[in-house]
């Protein structure tokens, strides 16, 4: 059961990442930014949500330990 968890939750995490990606990419093309301006804010969005579930996942583990 704990084996198949890891790799839920990282599905998880990818998915949302991805997911405000995209509404970050969307709504900057929505406020009139150039494609290159867009994709860099969408990755920004991307990293910085895997960014916060890493600190998340560390905070929680100094708990666990």
């Amino acid at each position: 059961m704990a084996v198949a968890v890891v790799p839920l939750t990282t599905a998880l995490v990818i998915v949302i990442a991805l997911l405000a990606a995209a509404g970050a990419g969307k709504f900057a093309h929505m406020n009139g930014a150039t494609y290159p301006t867009t994709l860099s804010r969408a990755a920004t969005a991307f990293a910085g949500v895997v960014t916060l579930a890493a600190a998340v996942t560390t905070a929680l583990a100094a708990l666990f330990t």
